[in-house]
């Protein structure tokens, strides 16, 4: 087991690797979908069209998906990229849903990024415990 620094409470290995490769599927993606922005690729470009954006946006999207990607993956500010990262994928989906086309891929990427931090940030843990306060009390499950 290791210790965390926020209360030196223990963390199964097992667990934290988990959290490590339930985080690093959503970074690589938008990692990825940063870089066919920041490079405005063909496919980028046609994909801003069909969702009825201006191929322009493409930079700043680029760079705000990018920015709160390297935050996420910073471990002192990666509740803080998590946050920023839920608001973009909420964005995300959103252009899906208007546009008709499923949106479940932006959904999954928020679920992992959120479960691959509470995994791996026992700050995040503490914050939501998921065992109910009075489960704690009586030492059942």
């Amino acid at each position: 087991m290791m210790l965390t620094e926020a209360n030196s409470s223990p963390i199964s290995k097992k667990m934290l690797w988990v959290g490590y490769i339930m985080s690093a599927l959503p970074v690589l993606l938008l990692l990825f979908s940063a870089s066919m922005k920041l490079l405005k690729l063909p496919a980028a470009v046609e994909g801003f069209g069909h969702l009825g954006y201006p191929e322009h946006v493409a930079l700043p999207l680029g760079i705000v998906e990018l920015v709160c990607t390297v935050l996420y993956v910073i471990p002192r500010t990666s509740v803080l990229g998590a946050i920023l990262l839920t608001g973009y994928l909420g964005g995300a989906t959103a252009t899906h849903v208007r546009v008709g086309e499923p949106f479940y891929m932006a959904i999954m990427l928020g679920i992992l990024v959120w479960g691959g931090l509470y995994l791996r940030d026992e700050r995040l843990r503490a914050l939501l415990p998921l065992r109910s306060s009075l489960a704690k009390q009586t030492g059942s499950v």
